[in-house]
């Protein structure tokens, strides 16, 4: 009897490390699968901007980024991100007990949804015609803007975005989300052939994108039914505040954190357009949607991370949460490091062979928007640490600081040195928003004591990571 219990001992330590082992190759795997369906998405994506390029030219292609920028601006300062608290307070709702707490959270992000799109799509009207009044836009430019603000009627994705990450359904969204892009890519081929103009591109993209919104809601509510949970828009949200005690504040603080970081990222097109003009802002662009096929890797590792993270901050196990964001910022790192040598290597050809000659000045651009990119990337798994933590106002800070610093070095340089003054700024925010939620993550870890002894409890790793600054 002496001796069985150490070897007991050993034998439950083996299994909780292949225990551990199996749920990180999982973790690996759904991460693949969505960095190869965005990687299929953003690649059908640039055919389409390339196409759309091609066909219009500098000038209106420029018009065509800055409504299409204009949409996502009022979208994501409207928008919620309803998958943050519905992922932060649902995720441990695991048993069938708590399946009616769950129906309700989740009724609660769908009608938050709902109630933000409809006031997305009224500010964006109002907005076009504020505008279309003191800048004296042509009638067919109102016409434009109007049409596009449309699908913001359509943009019910925060609570299918939780639903199917809390049910690790990532190969689904990784995959279903390429019908639209393919229809997309489609139309703007038969446009270009076509020579179409202006109106016809905006039509294609408003509704492809508003076809993929709706895919994206009819899946979920697919998952929903596997899962056994019916009735959800039937279901009373009387009294989620308090069954589920501060999800406002935390909507309220997850919401203008990514305000501020996205107007950083779309308003900048509008500001490059405003201070040049809009062949310069459709240079801009073009760099900008290259770049954004790094920015969906950090992206989709949050997705993954996520759920986990929250998980395992909740149930004290400080060692694997640790861990994890080491490994993973590891990762980003690598990753973002071999995509700046690729790409400052076959960016002229790729400019040349999809948007033409007319293009090829963007071409440092993308370059050095790479560098940007692989600064915001790093702090993607820091950033899902600290909301895990409930440290959602640090994230703010951070933000509200790199944001007034990009806007700072914008407004200085773009009117100096074109569009390259609004990638610089981009790379002064990638230092800061990096600097801060490694000093955040750091101070938080300190003043936090472990829920629980755990043999996995790694500070050194941790703290090589913030010594790094990655």
């Amino acid at each position: 009897m002496a001796h069985s219990i150490p070897h007991f001992g050993r034998v439950r330590e083996v299994l909780r490390t292949v225990r551990q082992k199996g749920a990180h190759r999982t973790r690996i795997a759904n991460i693949g699968h969505l960095l190869t369906g965005n990687f299929l998405g953003s690649l059908l994506g640039l055919a389409a901007f390339a196409l759309s390029a091609r066909a219009l030219g500098p000038v209106d292609y420029g018009l065509l980024a800055m409504i299409y920028t204009f949409v996502r601006v009022v979208e994501r300062v409207i928008s919620f991100q309803t998958w943050q608290p519905i992922i932060k307070y649902g995720a441990d709702l695991q048993h069938p007990a708590q399946r009616d707490d769950l129906r309700m959270l989740l009724k609660f992000g769908f009608l938050l949804d709902f109630a933000c799109a409809v006031l997305a799509w009224v500010v964006a009207v109002l907005l076009a015609f504020l505008a279309a009044y003191f800048f004296s836009w042509p009638a067919e430019t109102t016409h434009l803007v109007l049409l596009y603000s449309s699908v913001l009627l359509f943009q019910l994705t925060g609570m299918p975005t939780a639903v199917q990450r809390m049910a690790g359904q990532f190969r689904l969204v990784a995959y279903g989300q390429l019908v639209n892009s393919v229809v997309r890519v489609g139309l703007c081929l038969a446009g270009s052939l076509l020579a179409a103009g202006l109106p016809y591109f905006v039509a294609v993209w408003a509704g492809t994108q508003a076809l993929g919104s709706l895919i994206m809601l009819a899946m979920a509510f697919h998952t929903l039914r596997r899962q056994g949970i019916h009735r959800l828009l039937t279901t009373s949200v009387r009294g989620v505040t308090r069954r589920f005690p501060g999800i406002w504040g935390f909507a309220w603080s997850a919401n203008l954190s990514l305000t501020l970081r996205m107007s950083a990222q779309e308003f900048d097109t509008l500001l490059v357009g405003a201070l040049t003009d809009p062949a310069a802002a459709g240079l801009y662009h073009i760099a900008k949607r290259i770049g954004r096929v790094g920015q969906q890797v950090g992206a989709q590792v949050q997705a993954v991370l996520y759920p986990d993270v929250t998980r395992l901050w909740a149930q004290g196990r400080v060692g694997e949460f640790k861990r994890l964001i080491v490994q993973i910022e590891a990762l980003l790192l690598a990753l973002s490091l071999v995509g700046i040598a690729v790409i400052a290597v076959v960016i002229h050809p790729l400019l040349l062979w999809t948007a033409g000659p007319q293009f090829l000045a963007a071409s440092s651009l993308v370059v050095v928007q790479m560098v940007a990119v692989t600064l915001v990337l790093c702090g993607s798994a820091m950033r899902v640490g600290l909301l895990a933590m409930g440290r959602q106002g640090e994230v703010l800070r951070t933000v509200m600081v790199g944001t007034a610093l990009f806007f700072a070095v914008a407004l200085l340089l773009v009117p100096t040195i074109g569009p390259m003054g609004g990638n610089i700024a981009h790379i002064a925010l990638g230092i800061c928003w990096v600097g801060g939620l490694s000093l955040a993550l750091r101070r938080a870890l300190a003043e936090q004591e472990p829920v629980r002894s755990d043999p996995l409890d790694l500070p050194r790793d941790i703290d090589l990571l913030v010594s790094k600054g990655v």
